[in-house]
């Protein structure tokens, strides 16, 4: 029953904060769409924040799904690379967009980001140090590129959100993005 009510919760809020954006949302108008009373909210996320912070963790581990879905294959570098373009694919997304990419950094702040960065920073130094293990991309320290490589992500999706022309901006990040991390690769490996 709780999981349930929470699910509730969390699911009203993402439609309500993905459409209305977090700033827009009425407490009461979410909680009537989700058949619930206010005092439930209160009560399993303290507030309309704590609602927020569930919603995005909810919408990050379901990215994180997906991200690991694109790279679950034998070819380590075509995995990372096909990581990679998918996050930036994601920005296209509407919900992403408003409440992951804008919404999120905005009313949560530093920690949000920077608990979200520190989770894509290990899994992006996990990734490189398997590489160079097995000689697929040069020798590094991979912490600072996986650093690197992630600021240039996050700063390539905000960058195609706020285009005119999203999916334009998006062929351009990811033809330079795929300049980019050739740099990585080992010479004449496939």
């Amino acid at each position: 029953m709780i999981e349930e009510t929470r699910g509730k919760l969390v699911l009203a809020a993402r439609e309500a904060f993905g459409r209305l954006g977090y700033a827009d949302t009425s407490m009461d108008d979410l909680t009537a769409a989700a058949g619930l009373t206010r005092g439930a909210l209160y009560h399993h996320f303290g507030d309309k924040k704590g609602l927020l912070r569930a919603v995005v963790s909810a919408m990050d581990a379901e990215m994180d799904e997906r991200l690991n879905a694109a790279s679950a294959t034998p070819d380590l570098w075509g995995g990372f690379v096909g990581r990679c373009r998918l996050y930036l694919e994601t920005a296209l997304e509407p919900d992403i967009q408003r409440i992951v990419l804008k919404d999120a950094p905005t009313f949560l702040g530093a920690d949000y980001l920077e608990t979200s960065r520190r989770a894509c920073h290990t899994s992006l130094t996990g990734r490189l140090s398997m590489m160079m293990a097995t000689g697929v991309v040069r020798q590094g320290d991979a912490e600072t590129l996986a650093h690197m490589i992630n600021g240039a992500l996050v700063d390539a999706a905000l960058w195609v959100v706020e285009a005119d022309d999203p999916a334009a901006r998006l062929a351009n990040a990811i033809t330079n993005l795929d300049l980019l991390l050739s740099g990585l690769k080992t010479p004449h490996r496939n």
